[in-house]
């Protein structure tokens, strides 16, 4: 700059009002090597994660890196997802009267829904969800060849016993949730149902989003033989979604961190 100007360096960035450090900086290339292979074989281990979620996981393993870098490094290896369809909010019906209660603590809301499959030889089974809406848990996921309303009270049982019991209990119109004897059941331990609209899955949104992640990351990634194989993925599954797998509905930590699972068992 001295020889450009005819002037001191101090008096030309004192004239251009430029700190005299910008002069003498030199950037520092950093070898990414290390950090791309971590980033590529935990994309490869969480098939269906987004880079904010990969850079959670990165983060919990000791790297010191911010998503920015991650999403950079992400589209340069090439490891976008497809977009997604804009979200539907519909949490109210034509006229104004509210049909979603949203959850406002834990054991407040429980939702329920069917997930079907079918196995290698062609046969159907069945997977009951449940999720507590507001710390977004999943609490069971359980897999039957047939599954009625008997086969749902045995499920939600233990699930009592373990837990407590929730406030109301969300589903959709199935038979088997709408069944006298479950309904009837229900009410004699003081819970109080909760059904959709007709014709209105999003108003279950947290379990159906749920099913969807359930769907795209075991359902169409594993092809199970049996019903006991389809258990046995599923539940180290399970645990994965609800010990490690950050939410971004939560600020990224999963819903019981595994620290916090090992002291509670």
């Amino acid at each position: 700059m001295r020889q450009k100007l005819g002037a001191s360096e101090r008096h030309a960035c004192k004239t251009i009002g430029v700190a005299r450090s910008t002069q003498k900086y030199k950037p520092v290339r950093r070898n990414d090597d290390d950090l791309r292979l971590a980033l590529v074989r935990l994309a490869k281990q969480y098939g269906r994660y987004g880079y904010r979620k990969i850079a959670a996981l990165l983060r919990i393993e000791g790297w010191r890196v911010n998503h920015k870098k991650v999403e950079r490094l992400w589209r340069e290896e090439g490891l976008q997802l497809p977009g997604r369809h804009k979200k539907r909010k519909r949490l109210y019906h034509k006229n104004t009267s509210i049909i979603r209660l949203r959850p406002k603590y834990a054991n407040h809301i429980w939702s329920i829904d069917f997930v079907h499959d079918k196995l290698s030889n062609g046969r159907s089974y069945k997977m009951l969800t449940v999720l507590d809406e507001y710390t977004r848990e999943a609490l069971c996921v359980a897999v039957k060849t047939r599954m009625g309303n008997a086969e749902v009270l045995e499920a939600l049982y233990p699930l009592f016993l373990r837990r407590g019991k929730p406030e109301h209990i969300r589903s959709d119109n199935g038979p088997e949730f709408i069944a006298k004897t479950f309904q009837s059941w229900l009410v004699k331990v003081g819970i109080k149902p909760l059904r959709i609209y007709p014709g209105s899955p999003w108003e279950n949104g947290y379990n159906e989003r749920f099913n969807g992640t359930l769907r795209a990351e075991v359902l169409n990634a594993e092809w199970f033989a049996t019903v006991d194989q389809a258990k046995t993925v599923i539940g180290e599954w399970l645990r994965q979604y609800n010990n490690i797998r950050p939410h971004q509905a939560l600020n990224m930590p999963p819903p019981v961190p595994e620290t916090l699972s090992k002291i509670g068992t």
